[in-house]
């Protein structure tokens, strides 16, 4: 079953089953599809798993960012809130690799591209994220790209 199906079905079972706040959250992220769906011209035929996969993950690095605005700010109940919409759209998404995993597959980028120093960072960034897709979260692979060309 596509992806775009699933998060249809568990947004209907949500709903019906009385969990208005999974049905909701789900009904943002379907709203987040068809927006990317209409920007990209492909209303008719739909997004790909992968796509989709991009705009969940794009959608729980929104919930994160605000998590850490609202934490900063004192508001831990809007903080918990975002946090728990993040849950439930994590849950659609890949499982995540570890630092481990993801500090092998840089390692092993660096070395196949002979990159070195900051300016190499970009390069190596987009061979590993081509890599990886969407089971390595974007920041995650930054921070460590730039510690394995700092060192």
């Amino acid at each position: 079953m596509a992806l775009k199906d699933t998060i249809q079905n568990d947004m209907k079972a949500a709903l019906l089953g009385g969990d208005r706040f999974v049905g909701d959250t789900l009904r943002n992220l379907k709203a987040a599809i068809l927006d990317e769906e209409v920007k990209q011209n492909k209303r008719d035929e739909g997004l790909s798993d992968e796509e989709i996969e991009k705009v969940i993950a794009r959608e729980v690095k929104k919930r994160n960012e605000s998590i850490t605005v609202y934490e900063q700010n004192g508001r831990p109940e809007l903080a918990e809130t975002e946090r728990k919409e993040s849950e439930v759209l994590a849950k659609y998404l890949p499982e995540q690799l570890s630092e481990d995993d993801i500090r092998k597959v840089v390692q092993a980028k660096v070395s196949e591209l002979g990159a070195s120093g900051p300016q190499a960072m970009g390069q190596v960034i987009g061979a590993v994220k081509g890599q990886l897709g969407n089971t390595a979260d974007g920041a995650t692979v930054a921070k460590i790209v730039k510690e394995t060309l700092a060192s």
